[in-house]
């Protein structure tokens, strides 16, 4: 039987393991962050990308920081709202779709043209790394950029229509996820349709839109296998353009960080770690069309002469691309040149 000292250090014992508790639980609440986002809980970008960032970063401040995340628009608003809600303080931290608020990333467009992006998900966000400072910080002056990223690329699902050749597209309507995804549309003879990502499966089951330009992760997360019949990209995975993406926290709350806690997010957001984002996007690209090929979609990969010819159609975006934002001031050229040479540089390809 045990005497009373050994139950009271059992029972003082038990005080101080509270104690220790509450005082990480203290610790864990120091700084508190809400990430807001537009996708669901089970979507890849959050269970494969912003989990394992989020955990990382916590890790490694000592529980200093916790991050509560908060997807499919859940703390209100709509998908185009993201932006404004992390520059005005609503919310800590957005992951969103920079052309959903169209014109207030000129500059970072130029990642998303097509043939610029050459299929090589890792060179492109490295390549956006490498030219933050000197060409691209200009559009985010609101905020405090973490990372930028780009997905698997624009590749094309359709509900009827088998597609391998631009003039296939003639006088269909696409779904589009922004500015440069209207000229690509445009360019092919089809009518752009802009929408946010969740909006899609309805509109492709209602004939809303024939098909739509976006990457295979998404598949499974809303169910397009069902929705759709054809998967169509080019060659050596190569797409009809790509989508940039920000991950990045409102500015007063940045600098309200100490320094080290500081350098755990840029530790946490650095080479190594966009280049598992871009491993991320990739086997998350991969996982998608498997799901709907097995569901009974055929995927197309256009042959190399096939895929020249969307080339052909599409070099004329670049063009006007740069033409349009070089009358607002912008050395666009130089824009497309660095950032073929930056994606280039680090490309596997």
């Amino acid at each position: 039987m045990l005497d009373r000292r050994t139950l009271l250090a059992a029972a003082l014992g038990g005080v101080a393991s509270v104690a220790l508790a509450a005082s990480a639980f203290a610790q864990d609440a120091e700084f508190t962050l809400k990430l807001h986002h537009f996708l669901g809980p089970k979507a890849p970008a959050q269970t494969k990308m912003m989990e394992p960032w989020i955990k990382s970063i916590e890790e490694e401040s000592g529980g200093r920081i916790k991050i509560e995340i908060y997807p499919s628009m859940s703390l209100g608003g709509a998908p185009p709202q993201l932006f404004r809600q992390v520059a005005d303080g609503v919310v800590d931290i957005v992951w969103t779709v920079n052309g959903y608020t169209p014109n207030l990333f000129p500059r970072e467009e130029v990642f998303e043209l097509p043939t610029v992006f050459n299929g090589d998900i890792v060179a492109t966000n490295l390549a956006m790394r490498d030219m933050f400072d000197a060409y691209l910080s200009d559009d985010f002056k609101d905020v405090h950029v973490l990372f930028l990223h780009v997905h698997a690329g624009q590749a094309l699902q359709m509900t009827e229509k088998a597609v391998h050749h631009p003039t296939d597209l003639e006088g269909l309507k696409l779904r589009v996820p922004g500015p440069t995804g209207n000229a690509v549309v445009e360019a092919l003879g089809a009518t752009p349709v802009t929408m946010p990502v969740p909006d899609l499966p309805q509109a492709l089951s209602t004939n809303v839109v024939d098909g739509a330009l976006i990457p295979w992760e998404i598949i499974p997360a809303l169910k397009l296998q069902d929705v759709t019949k054809y998967d169509i990209e080019g060659p050596d995975n190569q797409r009809f353009g790509t989508t940039t993406f920000q991950v990045t926290m409102n500015k007063a709350k940045w600098e309200s960080l100490p320094n080290d806690l500081k350098e755990v997010f840029d530790r946490n957001s650095g080479e190594e770690w966009l280049r598992e984002v871009g491993k991320v996007w990739r086997d998350s690209d991969n996982a998608g069309i498997k799901i709907a090929v097995e569901a009974g979609n055929e995927h197309i990969v256009l042959t190399a002469e096939e895929m020249a010819e969307f080339d052909a159609a599409l070099g004329p975006v670049v063009d006007r691309w740069v033409e349009e934002r070089s009358a607002e001031g912008i050395d666009a050229l130089a824009l497309v040149e660095a950032a073929r040479a930056a994606i280039a540089k680090h490309s596997s390809k």
